[in-house]
């Protein structure tokens, strides 16, 4: 069965979706299946990939809400050995609606599991919240990647992050692994963004990937083009960047 991995942090503007959709794609081009869940109302990872939003009449929310499968909802990207499970604003309506449901926690589960024997890795791009979509991305997963921006307020949050991932792990998903740390937005000319990488590697140690992501023009650009780093700029730093977190999950989990 393929490995299901959330990239989740209830900050905003991490590069939680630039890496949901470079990580993928990057993967996808070393020859891996992958399909990525887009569990954010904001819909980026699906746009990000070049599909009009609008036009999405089946994605994540008509899956959580058992009123689609999963077959019928997945499209294929124009990246190699890429799908996509899309998102729509209604997704943010699922929140409310879950909330009485006996077993809200698991309702991701319990359809991607089947799925994902189709699949090398499973990528989730989930909410920038501690909502319901991100805990059922969380109960869901095998793992999780946790980005952190190499910025003065990095780490905060990052205790209360961790805290949810013990709780999922304590009631929910016993198997949660936290996957890695993934240092992102550096810029080598900035003392503080090395202070961050420092800081971080103290901390965390061999939780944190060796790969860093830099700041990178090409990389920002992508999005508006509705293509990966991958398709839009293969010789970037960016494209570079990504191709090397992904050699590192294919290599940690060989």
């Amino acid at each position: 069965m393929g490995k299901i991995i959330a990239i989740a942090n209830q900050k905003g503007g991490v590069g939680k979706t630039t890496t949901s959709v470079n990580l993928a794609a990057s993967l996808g081009v070393l020859e891996k299946k992958v399909l990525l869940i887009d569990a954010d109302p904001q819909a980026n990872a699906t746009s990000g990939l070049g599909i009009d939003v609008e036009s999405v009449e089946i994605g994540t929310y008509q899956i959580l809400e058992h009123t689609a499968k999963p077959e019928e909802a997945i499209i294929k990207t124009e990246s190699p050995n890429l799908d996509i499970l899309p998102a729509h604003i209604d997704l943010v309506a699922i929140e409310i609606e879950l909330v009485d449901q006996d077993e809200r926690e698991y309702m991701l589960r319990k359809v991607i599991r089947d799925i994902a024997a189709s699949y090398d890795y499973v990528i989730i791009d989930c909410a920038p919240s501690l909502g319901l979509l991100t805990l059922n991305a969380l109960t869901a997963a095998d793992s999780v990647i946790i980005p952190i921006q190499c910025e003065y307020f990095a780490l905060e949050g990052l205790g209360k992050l961790l805290n949810t991932i013990k709780s999922v792990q304590r009631i929910h998903n016993k198997d949660l692994d936290i996957e890695g740390l993934l240092l992102t937005m550096y810029d080598q000319r900035l003392r503080l963004s090395n202070q961050v990488v420092d800081e971080v590697k103290k901390h965390f140690e061999a939780m944190v990937f060796d790969t860093i992501i830099q700041r990178n023009v090409r990389l920002s650009e992508a999005p508006s083009y509705g293509e990966s780093i991958i398709n839009y700029d293969a010789a970037s730093k960016g494209a570079s960047n990504y191709l090397s977190l992904a050699h590192e999950l294919i290599k940690k989990n060989s």
